[in-house]
């Protein structure tokens, strides 16, 4: 048996489309669905139960690590399939991702988000189209026995900020490191729900980067698999930092010849913000300023963890 486990708090506007895919998923084998209701304050678990789904509730929130440990302890499968309250399996999810799991003990499936739902330039959804390392569990299988193997979901990183996060990725390396093969299926895919959000959330959201040295540090695997060269974040932020520098030394020496290093970060600015039209200048402000606002978290937390992570 497969199960399906599913964290939910407050999800009532999208877990109802979540359970529908579910329910026309073409498998089989039996499958169950497990949805753990972490104290929401909504309809959340009546909308569940309505759906036929095994609810367990939680009186008090515990997180999503908490949640999904709970449903797996609850759970019948000799393999367990997550994704979240706010993402819709496509209707071979489940047989796409217990077949990859014959050559392999985790498999993380491809996320991409709604088609059907409009997005903004700020707009916050997930994609995930390569095995990255960070084993998102909104599309996410593992041996039950693997899973039990590791212990399940450890809680290390709590933020000041938002809720607590990574406990995905150590469960991915930990299963990684206790000899465990991974791969990535792109059959295996999931949509992900489109939130709206508006130019004060996308700044918003760039501050929890100063935890990303954490991360690094927690698992140097990543600076290999994940990060750029190692030490940025990604090729954008190398981009910037590289901007940056130019400024820098253009200001220093009083010559604009080094600001010829900013060309790579206005490029990639500039392609990035001319398909949104009479709103381009708009997002290339707002996304300048979130990577002015990612720069600093990122050095508050390289220096505070000890790991350079730009």
């Amino acid at each position: 048996m497969i199960s399906v486990v599913i964290a939910a708090r407050d999800a009532a506007a999208t877990i109802e489309r979540t359970l529908e895919s579910l329910a026309r998923q073409d498998t089989g084998e039996p499958y169950e669905v497990i949805v753990v209701d972490d104290a929401s304050a909504d309809g959340t678990s009546a909308l569940a139960e309505a759906a036929g789904a095994k609810v367990i509730r939680h009186d008090w929130a515990q997180g999503p690590g908490a949640a999904r440990d709970a449903g797996v302890a609850a759970a019948e499968g000799d393999v367990i399939a997550f994704t979240d309250s706010d993402c819709f399996p496509s209707p071979g999810w489940l047989a796409h991702g217990r077949r990859a799991l014959g050559s392999a003990t985790l498999i993380q499936g491809r996320v991409t988000p709604d088609p059907d739902a409009p997005m903004g330039p700020f707009d916050r959804s997930l994609w995930v189209e390569r095995e990255t390392g960070l084993y998102e569990t909104a599309n996410l299988f593992v041996t039950r026995a693997a899973f039990d193997a590791v212990g399940g979901f450890e809680v290390w990183l709590e933020p000041e900020i938002g809720k607590p996060m990574a406990e995905d990725v150590w469960l991915g390396w930990r299963v990684r490191r206790d000899g465990g093969r991974t791969a990535f299926c792109p059959e295996a895919q999931v949509h992900h729900a489109v939130f709206e959000r508006g130019p004060a959330g996308f700044l918003a959201e760039r501050r929890r980067l100063r935890y990303f040295p954490a991360i690094a540090r927690k698992v140097p695997e990543l600076r290999e698999l994940l990060f750029y060269r190692r030490v940025f974040l990604n090729r954008r932020s190398a981009a910037f930092d590289l901007a940056l520098v130019g400024a820098a030394v253009a200001a220093r020496r009083r010559s604009p010849l080094p600001l010829a290093a900013a060309l790579p970060y206005v490029k990639l600015a500039v392609d990035e913000a001319l398909p949104w039209g009479r709103r381009a200048p708009l997002v290339a402000i707002v996304r300048g300023l979130a990577d002015v606002v990612g720069f600093l978290e990122l050095v508050r937390g390289s220096g505070r963890e000890r790991s350079p992570l730009l």
